[in-house]
Protein backbone atom coordinates (compact mmCIF):
# COMPACT_ATOMS: atom_id res chain seq x y z
CA UNK A 1 0.00 0.00 0.00
CA UNK A 2 1.45 3.37 -1.04
CA UNK A 3 1.86 6.35 1.25
CA UNK A 4 -1.12 8.11 -0.35
CA UNK A 5 -3.32 5.04 -0.04
CA UNK A 6 -2.52 4.82 3.66
CA UNK A 7 -3.38 8.48 4.15
CA UNK A 8 -6.59 8.04 2.12
CA UNK A 9 -7.62 5.10 4.29
CA UNK A 10 -7.07 7.18 7.42
CA UNK A 11 -8.99 10.10 5.90
CA UNK A 12 -11.92 7.84 5.09
CA UNK A 13 -12.03 6.56 8.65
CA UNK A 14 -12.09 10.11 9.98
CA UNK A 15 -14.74 11.14 7.44
CA UNK A 16 -17.00 8.21 8.37
CA UNK A 17 -16.52 8.99 12.05
CA UNK A 18 -17.69 12.56 11.48
CA UNK A 19 -14.30 14.25 11.80
CA UNK A 20 -14.85 16.19 8.59
CA UNK A 21 -12.26 18.93 9.07
CA UNK A 22 -9.42 16.43 9.71
CA UNK A 23 -10.53 14.27 6.79
CA UNK A 24 -10.64 17.32 4.55
CA UNK A 25 -7.09 18.26 5.53
CA UNK A 26 -5.84 14.79 4.65
CA UNK A 27 -7.65 14.78 1.28
CA UNK A 28 -5.92 18.06 0.46
CA UNK A 29 -2.59 16.65 1.61
CA UNK A 30 -3.08 13.74 -0.79
CA UNK A 31 -3.87 16.09 -3.67
CA UNK A 32 -0.76 18.08 -2.86
CA UNK A 33 1.34 15.04 -3.65
CA UNK A 34 -1.02 13.33 -6.10
CA UNK A 35 -3.12 15.98 -7.92
CA UNK A 36 -4.87 13.35 -10.06
CA UNK A 37 -6.17 11.30 -7.15
CA UNK A 38 -9.78 10.95 -8.27
CA UNK A 39 -10.96 9.48 -4.96
CA UNK A 40 -9.62 12.40 -2.93
CA UNK A 41 -11.12 14.92 -5.36
CA UNK A 42 -14.45 13.12 -5.19
CA UNK A 43 -14.53 13.02 -1.39
CA UNK A 44 -13.53 16.68 -1.10
CA UNK A 45 -16.49 17.36 -3.37
CA UNK A 46 -18.74 15.32 -1.07
CA UNK A 47 -17.60 17.40 1.91
CA UNK A 48 -18.29 20.60 -0.06
CA UNK A 49 -21.79 19.34 -0.89
CA UNK A 50 -22.40 18.45 2.76
CA UNK A 51 -21.42 21.99 3.66
CA UNK A 52 -23.87 23.49 1.18
CA UNK A 53 -21.18 24.54 -1.30
CA UNK A 54 -22.73 22.93 -4.35
CA UNK A 55 -20.71 24.91 -6.91
CA UNK A 56 -17.46 23.74 -5.37
CA UNK A 57 -18.83 20.21 -5.12
CA UNK A 58 -19.71 20.10 -8.81
CA UNK A 59 -16.27 21.44 -9.78
CA UNK A 60 -14.31 18.91 -7.67
CA UNK A 61 -16.42 15.87 -8.53
CA UNK A 62 -16.37 16.76 -12.23
CA UNK A 63 -12.55 16.82 -12.04
CA UNK A 64 -12.60 13.40 -10.40
CA UNK A 65 -14.79 11.95 -13.15
CA UNK A 66 -12.59 13.46 -15.85
CA UNK A 67 -9.68 11.49 -14.37
CA UNK A 68 -11.75 8.34 -13.72
CA UNK A 69 -14.79 8.22 -16.05
CA UNK A 70 -16.01 4.82 -14.83
CA UNK A 71 -16.65 6.08 -11.29
CA UNK A 72 -20.31 5.37 -10.35
CA UNK A 73 -20.05 6.77 -6.81
CA UNK A 74 -18.72 10.07 -8.13
CA UNK A 75 -21.39 10.21 -10.85
CA UNK A 76 -24.11 9.59 -8.25
CA UNK A 77 -22.77 12.31 -5.96
CA UNK A 78 -22.35 14.68 -8.90
CA UNK A 79 -26.04 14.14 -9.52
CA UNK A 80 -26.75 15.11 -5.91
CA UNK A 81 -24.75 18.31 -6.22
CA UNK A 82 -26.40 19.23 -9.51
CA UNK A 83 -29.81 18.58 -7.94
CA UNK A 84 -28.86 20.95 -5.11
CA UNK A 85 -28.23 23.56 -7.79
CA UNK A 86 -31.67 22.96 -9.25
CA UNK A 87 -30.23 21.40 -12.41
CA UNK A 88 -32.56 18.42 -12.49
CA UNK A 89 -31.97 17.35 -16.08
CA UNK A 90 -28.20 17.29 -15.60
CA UNK A 91 -28.60 15.48 -12.26
CA UNK A 92 -30.83 12.85 -13.86
CA UNK A 93 -28.29 12.32 -16.66
CA UNK A 94 -25.52 11.83 -14.10
CA UNK A 95 -27.54 9.29 -12.11
CA UNK A 96 -28.31 7.39 -15.31
CA UNK A 97 -24.58 7.24 -16.14
CA UNK A 98 -23.85 5.85 -12.67
CA UNK A 99 -26.51 3.16 -13.11
CA UNK A 100 -25.25 2.27 -16.59
CA UNK A 101 -21.83 1.56 -15.09
CA UNK A 102 -23.19 -0.09 -11.93
CA UNK A 103 -26.76 -1.38 -12.38
CA UNK A 104 -26.84 -2.62 -8.79
CA UNK A 105 -26.09 0.81 -7.31
CA UNK A 106 -29.07 1.18 -4.95
CA UNK A 107 -28.18 4.76 -4.01
CA UNK A 108 -28.14 5.89 -7.63
CA UNK A 109 -31.56 4.34 -8.23
CA UNK A 110 -32.83 6.05 -5.06
CA UNK A 111 -31.53 9.46 -6.06
CA UNK A 112 -32.66 9.09 -9.66
CA UNK A 113 -36.16 8.24 -8.46
CA UNK A 114 -36.15 11.25 -6.14
CA UNK A 115 -35.04 13.58 -8.94
CA UNK A 116 -37.60 12.15 -11.35
CA UNK A 117 -40.29 12.82 -8.74
CA UNK A 118 -39.07 16.42 -8.51
CA UNK A 119 -39.40 16.55 -12.29
CA UNK A 120 -42.98 15.28 -12.08
CA UNK A 121 -42.20 12.00 -13.85
CA UNK A 122 -44.00 9.95 -11.23
CA UNK A 123 -44.33 6.56 -12.90
CA UNK A 124 -40.64 6.40 -13.72
CA UNK A 125 -39.76 7.74 -10.26
CA UNK A 126 -41.80 5.03 -8.58
CA UNK A 127 -40.11 2.38 -10.71
CA UNK A 128 -36.62 3.64 -9.78
CA UNK A 129 -37.44 3.81 -6.08
CA UNK A 130 -38.90 0.31 -6.13
CA UNK A 131 -35.71 -0.89 -7.87
CA UNK A 132 -33.62 0.74 -5.15
CA UNK A 133 -35.68 -1.03 -2.49
CA UNK A 134 -35.35 -4.35 -4.30
CA UNK A 135 -31.58 -3.91 -4.24
CA UNK A 136 -31.44 -2.64 -0.66
CA UNK A 137 -34.73 -3.19 1.21
CA UNK A 138 -33.26 -1.90 4.48
CA UNK A 139 -32.82 1.77 3.43
CA UNK A 140 -35.42 3.84 5.28
CA UNK A 141 -34.94 6.85 3.02
CA UNK A 142 -35.90 4.83 -0.07
CA UNK A 143 -39.24 3.82 1.46
CA UNK A 144 -39.86 7.40 2.55
CA UNK A 145 -39.14 8.79 -0.91
CA UNK A 146 -41.29 6.11 -2.53
CA UNK A 147 -44.09 7.25 -0.23
CA UNK A 148 -43.65 10.80 -1.50
CA UNK A 149 -43.96 9.72 -5.13
CA UNK A 150 -46.97 7.53 -4.37
CA UNK A 151 -48.66 10.42 -2.56
CA UNK A 152 -48.07 12.68 -5.58
CA UNK A 153 -49.63 9.94 -7.71
CA UNK A 154 -52.70 9.92 -5.46
CA UNK A 155 -52.03 6.40 -4.16
CA UNK A 156 -52.47 7.37 -0.53
CA UNK A 157 -52.85 3.93 1.05
CA UNK A 158 -49.64 2.73 -0.61
CA UNK A 159 -47.89 5.96 0.43
CA UNK A 160 -48.86 5.41 4.06
CA UNK A 161 -47.56 1.84 3.91
CA UNK A 162 -44.22 3.10 2.55
CA UNK A 163 -43.89 5.73 5.28
CA UNK A 164 -44.66 3.15 7.96
CA UNK A 165 -42.00 0.83 6.53
CA UNK A 166 -39.52 3.72 6.60
CA UNK A 167 -40.37 4.28 10.26
CA UNK A 168 -40.08 0.56 11.04
CA UNK A 169 -36.56 0.56 9.56
CA UNK A 170 -35.60 3.81 11.30
CA UNK A 171 -37.86 4.83 14.23
CA UNK A 172 -36.01 8.16 14.35
CA UNK A 173 -36.87 9.09 10.76
CA UNK A 174 -38.51 12.46 11.36
CA UNK A 175 -39.16 12.96 7.64
CA UNK A 176 -41.21 9.78 7.45
CA UNK A 177 -43.33 10.77 10.47
CA UNK A 178 -43.85 14.21 8.96
CA UNK A 179 -44.84 12.82 5.57
CA UNK A 180 -47.12 10.22 7.12
CA UNK A 181 -48.84 13.04 9.00
CA UNK A 182 -49.42 14.88 5.74
CA UNK A 183 -51.11 11.87 4.11
CA UNK A 184 -53.19 11.20 7.22
CA UNK A 185 -54.34 14.81 6.93
CA UNK A 186 -55.19 14.20 3.27
CA UNK A 187 -57.49 11.33 4.28
CA UNK A 188 -58.94 13.35 7.19
CA UNK A 189 -57.63 11.13 9.97
CA UNK A 190 -56.98 14.20 12.04
CA UNK A 191 -56.00 12.61 15.36
CA UNK A 192 -53.56 10.16 13.76
CA UNK A 193 -52.09 12.99 11.67
CA UNK A 194 -51.62 15.19 14.74
CA UNK A 195 -49.88 12.36 16.61
CA UNK A 196 -47.53 11.60 13.71
CA UNK A 197 -46.58 15.24 13.21
CA UNK A 198 -46.01 15.73 16.93
CA UNK A 199 -43.58 12.78 16.83
CA UNK A 200 -41.76 14.35 13.86
CA UNK A 201 -41.23 17.51 15.91
CA UNK A 202 -40.09 15.58 18.96
CA UNK A 203 -37.48 13.80 16.88
CA UNK A 204 -36.36 17.01 15.19
CA UNK A 205 -37.34 20.11 17.17
CA UNK A 206 -37.62 23.32 15.24
CA UNK A 207 -38.54 21.87 11.86
CA UNK A 208 -40.83 24.47 10.38
CA UNK A 209 -42.55 22.17 7.88
CA UNK A 210 -43.83 19.90 10.67
CA UNK A 211 -45.28 22.93 12.49
CA UNK A 212 -47.02 24.05 9.31
CA UNK A 213 -48.33 20.57 8.55
CA UNK A 214 -49.54 20.22 12.14
CA UNK A 215 -51.38 23.49 11.65
CA UNK A 216 -53.13 21.95 8.63
CA UNK A 217 -54.18 18.88 10.63
CA UNK A 218 -55.44 20.96 13.55
CA UNK A 219 -57.34 23.14 11.11
CA UNK A 220 -58.98 20.05 9.65
CA UNK A 221 -60.04 18.95 13.14
CA UNK A 222 -61.55 22.39 13.75
CA UNK A 223 -58.99 23.46 16.38
CA UNK A 224 -58.39 26.83 14.82
CA UNK A 225 -56.60 28.60 17.67
CA UNK A 226 -54.06 25.78 17.94
CA UNK A 227 -53.74 25.67 14.16
CA UNK A 228 -53.07 29.39 14.02
CA UNK A 229 -50.32 29.09 16.65
CA UNK A 230 -48.59 26.28 14.75
CA UNK A 231 -48.77 28.10 11.42
CA UNK A 232 -47.37 31.28 12.98
CA UNK A 233 -44.50 29.28 14.46
CA UNK A 234 -43.78 27.80 11.04
CA UNK A 235 -43.63 31.28 9.50
CA UNK A 236 -41.35 32.48 12.29
CA UNK A 237 -39.00 29.54 11.72
CA UNK A 238 -39.20 29.73 7.92
CA UNK A 239 -40.13 33.27 6.88
CA UNK A 240 -38.98 32.68 3.31
CA UNK A 241 -41.35 29.77 2.69
CA UNK A 242 -44.27 30.56 0.40
CA UNK A 243 -46.01 27.37 1.56
CA UNK A 244 -45.90 28.37 5.22
CA UNK A 245 -47.30 31.81 4.39
CA UNK A 246 -50.10 30.24 2.37
CA UNK A 247 -51.02 27.75 5.09
CA UNK A 248 -51.19 30.60 7.62
CA UNK A 249 -53.48 32.41 5.20
CA UNK A 250 -55.82 29.41 5.16
CA UNK A 251 -56.33 29.50 8.92
CA UNK A 252 -56.66 33.27 9.03
CA UNK A 253 -59.43 33.07 6.44
CA UNK A 254 -61.15 30.29 8.38
CA UNK A 255 -61.22 32.51 11.46
CA UNK A 256 -62.68 35.48 9.61
CA UNK A 257 -59.44 37.47 9.25
CA UNK A 258 -59.73 37.90 5.50
CA UNK A 259 -57.50 40.95 5.11
CA UNK A 260 -54.69 39.25 7.03
CA UNK A 261 -55.15 36.13 4.92
CA UNK A 262 -54.89 38.19 1.74
CA UNK A 263 -51.66 39.69 3.04
CA UNK A 264 -50.25 36.19 3.64
CA UNK A 265 -51.07 35.03 0.13
CA UNK A 266 -49.53 38.18 -1.33
CA UNK A 267 -46.35 37.43 0.66
CA UNK A 268 -46.41 33.85 -0.61
CA UNK A 269 -46.64 35.07 -4.20
CA UNK A 270 -43.84 37.58 -3.62
CA UNK A 271 -41.67 34.69 -2.40
CA UNK A 272 -42.72 32.42 -5.28
CA UNK A 273 -44.43 34.23 -8.16
CA UNK A 274 -45.38 30.91 -9.80
CA UNK A 275 -47.10 29.50 -6.70
CA UNK A 276 -50.46 28.66 -8.25
CA UNK A 277 -52.16 27.61 -4.99
CA UNK A 278 -51.49 31.01 -3.42
CA UNK A 279 -52.69 32.85 -6.54
CA UNK A 280 -55.91 30.82 -6.58
CA UNK A 281 -56.60 31.34 -2.88
CA UNK A 282 -55.86 35.03 -3.22
CA UNK A 283 -58.31 35.17 -6.13
CA UNK A 284 -61.12 33.63 -4.10
CA UNK A 285 -60.40 35.91 -1.15
CA UNK A 286 -60.47 39.01 -3.36
CA UNK A 287 -63.75 37.86 -4.89
CA UNK A 288 -65.19 37.37 -1.42
CA UNK A 289 -64.03 40.87 -0.50
CA UNK A 290 -65.83 42.24 -3.57
CA UNK A 291 -62.62 43.09 -5.45
CA UNK A 292 -63.81 41.32 -8.56
CA UNK A 293 -61.42 42.61 -11.22
CA UNK A 294 -58.27 41.40 -9.45
CA UNK A 295 -60.14 38.40 -8.07
CA UNK A 296 -61.13 37.02 -11.46
CA UNK A 297 -57.58 37.43 -12.73
CA UNK A 298 -56.01 35.58 -9.79
CA UNK A 299 -58.71 32.91 -9.88
CA UNK A 300 -57.54 31.85 -13.34
CA UNK A 301 -54.53 30.27 -11.61
CA UNK A 302 -56.88 27.52 -10.39
CA UNK A 303 -55.96 25.42 -13.44
CA UNK A 304 -52.45 25.01 -12.07
CA UNK A 305 -53.38 24.65 -8.38
CA UNK A 306 -52.39 21.39 -6.72
CA UNK A 307 -55.84 20.53 -5.36
CA UNK A 308 -57.82 21.49 -8.45
CA UNK A 309 -59.33 18.33 -9.89
CA UNK A 310 -60.19 19.66 -13.34
CA UNK A 311 -57.55 19.16 -16.02
CA UNK A 312 -58.15 19.51 -19.72
CA UNK A 313 -55.79 20.22 -22.58
CA UNK A 314 -57.91 20.96 -25.62
CA UNK A 315 -55.99 21.52 -28.85
CA UNK A 316 -58.36 24.42 -29.55
CA UNK A 317 -57.73 27.99 -28.32
CA UNK A 318 -59.43 29.59 -25.34
CA UNK A 319 -62.27 31.90 -26.29
CA UNK A 320 -61.47 35.57 -26.74
CA UNK A 321 -64.62 37.73 -26.47
CA UNK A 322 -63.14 40.29 -28.85
CA UNK A 323 -62.41 37.75 -31.61
CA UNK A 324 -65.06 38.20 -34.35
CA UNK A 325 -63.81 35.13 -36.20
CA UNK A 326 -65.05 32.71 -33.54
CA UNK A 327 -68.27 31.18 -34.83
CA UNK A 328 -68.74 28.27 -32.39
CA UNK A 329 -67.61 28.22 -28.76
CA UNK A 330 -67.76 25.29 -26.33
CA UNK A 331 -68.52 26.17 -22.71
CA UNK A 332 -67.02 23.49 -20.48
CA UNK A 333 -68.14 22.51 -16.99
CA UNK A 334 -65.91 22.48 -13.96
CA UNK A 335 -66.37 21.80 -10.27
CA UNK A 336 -69.95 21.30 -9.06
CA UNK A 337 -73.43 21.32 -10.52
CA UNK A 338 -74.30 24.47 -8.58
CA UNK A 339 -71.48 26.25 -10.39
CA UNK A 340 -73.03 25.32 -13.74
CA UNK A 341 -76.41 26.61 -12.63
CA UNK A 342 -74.91 29.86 -11.36
CA UNK A 343 -72.72 30.66 -14.35
CA UNK A 344 -74.89 29.44 -17.20
CA UNK A 345 -76.46 32.90 -16.92
CA UNK A 346 -73.53 34.09 -19.05
CA UNK A 347 -74.50 31.98 -22.08
CA UNK A 348 -76.71 34.69 -23.64
CA UNK A 349 -73.83 37.17 -23.38
CA UNK A 350 -71.55 34.70 -25.14
CA UNK A 351 -74.23 34.11 -27.79
CA UNK A 352 -74.16 37.83 -28.59
CA UNK A 353 -70.56 37.35 -29.73
CA UNK A 354 -70.73 33.89 -31.35
CA UNK A 355 -73.17 32.25 -33.72
CA UNK A 356 -73.31 28.97 -31.78
CA UNK A 357 -72.77 28.21 -28.11
CA UNK A 358 -72.28 24.59 -27.09
CA UNK A 359 -72.51 23.56 -23.45
CA UNK A 360 -70.87 20.52 -21.92
CA UNK A 361 -73.21 19.35 -19.16
CA UNK A 362 -73.55 16.94 -16.20
CA UNK A 363 -76.03 14.12 -16.83
CA UNK A 364 -78.21 15.30 -13.92
CA UNK A 365 -78.53 18.76 -15.51
CA UNK A 366 -79.30 17.77 -19.10
CA UNK A 367 -83.09 17.87 -18.90
CA UNK A 368 -83.08 20.94 -16.67
CA UNK A 369 -81.02 22.99 -19.13
CA UNK A 370 -82.85 21.98 -22.30
CA UNK A 371 -83.74 25.21 -24.07
CA UNK A 372 -81.63 27.39 -21.72
CA UNK A 373 -81.12 30.85 -23.15
CA UNK A 374 -78.10 31.36 -25.40
CA UNK A 375 -77.19 27.66 -25.74
CA UNK A 376 -77.51 26.03 -29.15
CA UNK A 377 -76.64 22.47 -28.12
CA UNK A 378 -76.03 20.46 -24.93
CA UNK A 379 -73.34 17.77 -24.84
CA UNK A 380 -73.45 15.23 -22.06
CA UNK A 381 -70.24 15.02 -20.06
CA UNK A 382 -68.06 12.23 -21.43
CA UNK A 383 -69.65 12.15 -24.87
CA UNK A 384 -67.68 12.97 -28.06
CA UNK A 385 -67.41 16.67 -28.74
CA UNK A 386 -68.64 18.24 -32.00
CA UNK A 387 -66.53 20.70 -33.94
CA UNK A 388 -65.93 24.12 -32.38
CA UNK A 389 -63.56 27.03 -32.80
CA UNK A 390 -62.73 27.88 -29.18
CA UNK A 391 -63.60 26.78 -25.68
CA UNK A 392 -64.08 28.46 -22.33
CA UNK A 393 -64.68 27.14 -18.80
CA UNK A 394 -67.97 28.49 -17.44
CA UNK A 395 -66.34 30.02 -14.38
CA UNK A 396 -63.89 31.99 -16.49
CA UNK A 397 -66.70 33.91 -18.20
CA UNK A 398 -67.23 36.54 -15.47
CA UNK A 399 -63.61 37.62 -15.68
CA UNK A 400 -63.48 37.57 -19.47
CA UNK A 401 -66.63 39.67 -19.64
CA UNK A 402 -65.43 42.15 -17.02
CA UNK A 403 -68.10 41.42 -14.40
CA UNK A 404 -68.34 43.88 -11.50
CA UNK A 405 -70.70 43.77 -8.54
CA UNK A 406 -72.90 46.22 -10.40
CA UNK A 407 -72.88 44.34 -13.71
CA UNK A 408 -73.60 40.80 -12.55
CA UNK A 409 -76.28 39.48 -14.96
CA UNK A 410 -78.96 38.83 -12.34
CA UNK A 411 -82.15 38.84 -14.40
CA UNK A 412 -84.23 35.95 -13.04
CA UNK A 413 -85.68 33.55 -13.79
CA UNK A 414 -83.18 32.28 -16.31
CA UNK A 415 -84.02 28.63 -15.59
CA UNK A 416 -87.59 27.48 -16.04
CA UNK A 417 -88.88 24.04 -15.04
CA UNK A 418 -90.44 21.56 -17.42
CA UNK A 419 -94.17 22.43 -17.58
CA UNK A 420 -95.32 18.79 -17.69
CA UNK A 421 -93.33 17.81 -14.60
CA UNK A 422 -94.40 21.01 -12.87
CA UNK A 423 -98.05 20.22 -13.55
CA UNK A 424 -97.54 16.73 -12.19
CA UNK A 425 -96.26 18.09 -8.90
CA UNK A 426 -99.06 20.63 -8.84
CA UNK A 427 -101.57 17.79 -8.96
CA UNK A 428 -99.81 15.94 -6.14
CA UNK A 429 -99.78 19.01 -3.89
CA UNK A 430 -103.10 20.55 -4.93
CA UNK A 431 -104.93 19.64 -1.71
CA UNK A 432 -102.30 21.29 0.48
CA UNK A 433 -103.23 24.80 1.66
CA UNK A 434 -100.46 25.30 4.18
CA UNK A 435 -97.21 27.09 3.43
CA UNK A 436 -94.99 24.61 1.56
CA UNK A 437 -91.28 24.81 2.37
CA UNK A 438 -88.47 22.77 0.82
CA UNK A 439 -85.56 21.71 3.02
CA UNK A 440 -81.98 20.65 2.26
CA UNK A 441 -79.65 20.08 5.22
CA UNK A 442 -76.55 18.49 3.68
CA UNK A 443 -74.38 18.70 0.59
CA UNK A 444 -72.05 16.15 -0.93
CA UNK A 445 -69.67 14.68 1.66
CA UNK A 446 -66.94 14.84 -1.01
CA UNK A 447 -66.93 18.65 -0.89
CA UNK A 448 -63.77 19.93 0.78
CA UNK A 449 -65.73 22.19 3.14
CA UNK A 450 -68.65 19.84 3.73
CA UNK A 451 -67.98 19.34 7.45
CA UNK A 452 -68.56 23.08 7.91
CA UNK A 453 -71.32 23.76 5.38
CA UNK A 454 -73.58 20.73 6.01
CA UNK A 455 -75.97 20.14 8.89
CA UNK A 456 -78.11 17.29 10.22
CA UNK A 457 -81.88 17.29 9.96
CA UNK A 458 -82.02 17.37 13.77
CA UNK A 459 -80.43 20.84 13.63
CA UNK A 460 -83.69 22.05 12.04
CA UNK A 461 -85.66 21.25 15.21
CA UNK A 462 -86.31 24.99 15.95
CA UNK A 463 -88.52 25.05 12.83
CA UNK A 464 -90.80 22.31 14.13
CA UNK A 465 -94.16 23.37 15.47
CA UNK A 466 -94.49 26.59 13.46
CA UNK A 467 -98.17 26.69 12.55
CA UNK A 468 -99.55 26.55 9.02
CA UNK A 469 -96.31 25.11 7.63
CA UNK A 470 -95.48 21.77 6.00
CA UNK A 471 -91.96 20.82 5.00
CA UNK A 472 -90.91 18.96 1.85
CA UNK A 473 -87.54 17.26 1.73
CA UNK A 474 -85.46 18.14 -1.31
CA UNK A 475 -82.55 16.22 0.18
CA UNK A 476 -80.87 13.54 -1.92
CA UNK A 477 -77.91 11.25 -1.31
CA UNK A 478 -77.09 9.40 1.88
CA UNK A 479 -78.36 12.23 4.09
CA UNK A 480 -81.86 11.77 2.66
CA UNK A 481 -82.30 8.81 5.00
CA UNK A 482 -82.61 11.25 7.90
CA UNK A 483 -86.07 12.16 6.58
CA UNK A 484 -87.42 9.01 8.24
CA UNK A 485 -86.83 10.56 11.66
CA UNK A 486 -87.63 14.29 11.53
CA UNK A 487 -87.50 16.42 14.69
CA UNK A 488 -90.48 16.07 16.99
CA UNK A 489 -93.36 18.20 15.82
CA UNK A 490 -92.07 18.64 12.26
CA UNK A 491 -94.22 17.38 9.41
CA UNK A 492 -91.76 16.46 6.68
CA UNK A 493 -92.67 14.80 3.39
CA UNK A 494 -89.83 12.82 1.85
CA UNK A 495 -89.54 13.13 -1.95
CA UNK A 496 -86.07 11.57 -2.42
CA UNK A 497 -87.43 8.64 -4.47
CA UNK A 498 -89.03 11.04 -6.95
CA UNK A 499 -86.03 13.33 -7.44
CA UNK A 500 -84.09 11.57 -10.19
CA UNK A 501 -82.36 14.69 -11.53
CA UNK A 502 -82.47 18.46 -11.24
CA UNK A 503 -85.40 18.71 -13.66
CA UNK A 504 -87.50 16.84 -11.08
CA UNK A 505 -86.19 19.04 -8.28
CA UNK A 506 -86.96 22.21 -10.26
CA UNK A 507 -90.52 21.08 -10.94
CA UNK A 508 -91.09 20.44 -7.23
CA UNK A 509 -89.52 23.77 -6.24
CA UNK A 510 -91.87 25.52 -8.66
CA UNK A 511 -94.74 24.31 -6.49
CA UNK A 512 -93.23 25.36 -3.17
CA UNK A 513 -93.46 28.72 -1.42
CA UNK A 514 -89.93 28.83 -0.02
CA UNK A 515 -86.70 26.81 -0.05
CA UNK A 516 -84.43 26.69 3.01
CA UNK A 517 -81.08 25.05 2.37
CA UNK A 518 -77.44 24.89 3.27
CA UNK A 519 -75.01 25.95 0.55
CA UNK A 520 -75.69 23.35 -2.15
CA UNK A 521 -76.72 23.32 -5.81
CA UNK A 522 -80.37 23.56 -4.73
CA UNK A 523 -79.98 27.18 -3.58
CA UNK A 524 -78.58 28.08 -7.00
CA UNK A 525 -81.46 26.30 -8.68
CA UNK A 526 -84.10 28.06 -6.57
CA UNK A 527 -82.37 31.42 -7.07
CA UNK A 528 -82.11 30.91 -10.83
CA UNK A 529 -85.84 30.13 -10.87
CA UNK A 530 -86.58 33.35 -8.94
CA UNK A 531 -88.10 31.38 -6.06
CA UNK A 532 -87.73 32.69 -2.50
CA UNK A 533 -84.74 30.86 -1.01
CA UNK A 534 -83.01 31.17 2.35
CA UNK A 535 -79.39 30.04 2.25
CA UNK A 536 -77.72 28.93 5.49
CA UNK A 537 -74.02 29.79 5.45
CA UNK A 538 -71.10 28.62 7.55
CA UNK A 539 -68.93 31.22 9.26
CA UNK A 540 -66.37 31.00 6.45
CA UNK A 541 -68.53 30.42 3.37
CA UNK A 542 -67.68 30.19 -0.29
CA UNK A 543 -66.33 33.33 -1.98
CA UNK A 544 -69.48 33.97 -4.02
CA UNK A 545 -71.50 35.00 -0.96
CA UNK A 546 -69.23 38.00 -0.28
CA UNK A 547 -68.98 39.46 3.24
CA UNK A 548 -71.50 40.56 5.86
CA UNK A 549 -74.50 40.61 3.52
CA UNK A 550 -77.95 39.17 3.98
CA UNK A 551 -78.59 39.48 0.25
CA UNK A 552 -76.58 38.55 -2.84
CA UNK A 553 -76.22 40.31 -6.20
CA UNK A 554 -76.30 36.89 -7.88
CA UNK A 555 -79.88 36.02 -6.90
CA UNK A 556 -82.44 38.78 -6.13
CA UNK A 557 -84.84 36.39 -4.37
CA UNK A 558 -82.25 34.93 -2.00
CA UNK A 559 -81.74 35.77 1.67
CA UNK A 560 -78.54 34.78 3.49
CA UNK A 561 -78.34 33.59 7.09
CA UNK A 562 -74.75 33.52 8.32
CA UNK A 563 -73.13 31.81 11.29
CA UNK A 564 -71.93 34.51 13.72
CA UNK A 565 -69.12 32.21 14.90
CA UNK A 566 -67.48 29.01 13.69
CA UNK A 567 -69.92 26.10 13.96
CA UNK A 568 -72.74 28.18 15.43
CA UNK A 569 -75.71 26.65 13.63
CA UNK A 570 -78.05 27.10 16.65
CA UNK A 571 -77.90 30.89 16.26
CA UNK A 572 -78.65 30.56 12.55
CA UNK A 573 -81.63 28.31 13.16
CA UNK A 574 -83.04 30.65 15.82
CA UNK A 575 -82.94 33.48 13.28
CA UNK A 576 -84.55 31.28 10.63
CA UNK A 577 -87.27 30.11 13.02
CA UNK A 578 -88.10 33.68 13.97
CA UNK A 579 -88.22 34.83 10.34
CA UNK A 580 -90.23 31.79 9.32
CA UNK A 581 -92.71 32.31 12.12
CA UNK A 582 -93.28 35.89 10.97
CA UNK A 583 -93.71 34.80 7.33
CA UNK A 584 -96.07 32.00 8.31
CA UNK A 585 -98.28 34.45 10.18
CA UNK A 586 -98.44 36.65 7.09
CA UNK A 587 -99.16 33.64 4.90
CA UNK A 588 -101.92 32.42 7.23
CA UNK A 589 -103.45 35.87 7.29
Amino acid sequence: MSQWQQILQRALQLHQAGNVSEAQALYRQILGGDPRNAVALHLLGVIAAQGGRSDEAVRLITQAIAIKPQFPEALANLGNALRDQGKLDEAIASYRKAIAISPGHAGAHLNLGTALRDKGLLDEAIGCLQKSIALRPDISEAHNNLGNALRDKGQLDQAMASYRKAIELNPKNSDAYNNLGVVLTDVRRWDDAIASLATAMQLQPGRADAHSNLGNALRGKGLFDEALAQCRTAVDLGPDSAIFQSNLGDVLKDTGQLNQAIACWRKAIALNPQYADAHCKLGMALLQAGELADGWSEYEWRWKASDFKERRDFPWPRWNPSDPACRTVLLTIEQGQGDVIQFIRYAPLVAQRCQRVLLQCHRTLLLLLQGIGGVSELIRQGEPLPAFDAHCPLMSLPGLLGTTLESIPAHVPYIKPDPVRTAGWADKLSAERRWKIGLVWAGSPKHENDRNRSMALTDFAPLAGIPDVVFHSLQTGDAAGQSASPPAGMELIDHAADLRDFADTAALIANLDLVISVDTAVVHLAGAMAKPVWTLLAFNPDWRWLLNRTDTPWYPTMRLFRQPAIGDWPSVMRQVAQALGQQAVKHGG
